[in-house]
This record gives structure tokens, sequence and C-alpha cells, in this order.
């Protein structure tokens, strides 16, 4: 089984992911609370090409990314109103926990592993790094959606980054530009 760089095997769950109200706020939580950091900001992402549960997306979100041992930490702020997989958390049940990641090296034949598993695609896009993400349903059966994270170079040299820069970290500049 292959490795990523910062410690997650391949078919891992590489990431845990919360979407908040507040994303400079939450920030703060994470650090106080529980010594998480730096973090990794971007202020507008949609994303490439985006498709929303068969239609093209115009949500823009605010993410932050930051390193607890070897899993990802990802927060969500939404930016807008606009349909999304992040609104459809907000409006069922609030903010809160939105979905685990999990790493893939041969996206396509994990894509059509999980949709035979029952699990349909809610969202798609394209990265800046190179490579394809789908959020996929769970049906109920965990309480957020799967996201299948397809890995690249570029991909784990910008995760490493962030993981290295997290077993560093000694509180200075907390909130750092993404990427």
């Amino acid at each position: 089984m292959t490795q990523l760089n910062f410690g997650q095997p391949d078919k891992g769950i590489m990431q845990m992911a919360y979407v908040v109200k507040d994303i400079r706020a939450a920030i703060g939580e994470w650090i106080s609370r529980l010594n998480v950091g730096p973090w990794f900001l971007l202020d507008h992402f949609t994303g490439v090409d985006p498709v929303y549960r068969g239609q093209p997306s115009k949500a823009d979100i605010t993410i932050a990314m930051s390193f607890a041992g070897h899993m990802n930490i990802e927060l969500i702020q939404p930016n807008d109103d606009h349909p999304s997989v992040y609104k459809e958390l907000i409006d069922r049940s609030g903010y809160g926990f939105h979905h685990w990641g999990v790493a893939t090296a041969d996206f396509g034949t994990d894509l059509a592993r999980y949709e035979a598993k029952g699990m349909n695609v809610a969202f798609r896009l394209g990265v800046p790094t190179g490579g394809e993400v789908a959020y996929l349903e769970t049906q109920g059966a965990l309480p957020g959606f799967v996201e299948l994270i397809e890995t690249s170079p570029p991909m784990e040299r910008v995760f490493s980054g962030f993981y290295g820069a997290a077993l560093s970290w000694d509180g200075r500049d907390p909130v750092r530009p993404f990427g």
C-alpha cells in the first residue's frame, strides 16, 4: 500500500472536515483549546469545473487547513447562499462535522468502487494541484460525506508542507496563506 509523505496510507482516512460559521473564530478555538496550528487559509475557493448534484456550482467557500498529528483538519466557511454540500449540512443540522477525506492514487477505480456500494456523488470538482475530489453520500450509514481525494505529487507537496509546519509549529504565525 502506498503511503503519502504526511504519513497516511492510500485509501486511508487522511482528513476530517467541519463546516463553520466564522472561520477565523473557529481557527482561534482550535488553537486555544487544542493547540492545533498553524492554519493555512484560502479566502475564496470554488474549484475547477464544480458540479453539485448534476448542475454547475457557483458556491464559494473559505477553507483553512492544519494538522493534528497525522490527521489533516479542514475548516470550511460558505461565503454565499448558493446550493452546495456545505449549505445542505447547515440547513439540515447546523454547523459541525461534514466529511472524512480519503486519499486515492486511483481516483476512477475507487470512485466506481464507492458508487458500487450505493454511495452517490453529490459534488465533484477539480483542484488547483491537479486531480479531482468527489463528495459521496453515505446514505445515513455514517454521519457525514466521504470525500475521495485524488493524490498527485503537487497535492502531496502541499499537504506535506502543511504537515511539516504543524510538526515544528511554535505558536507564531498561526494563520498563513494557503499554498
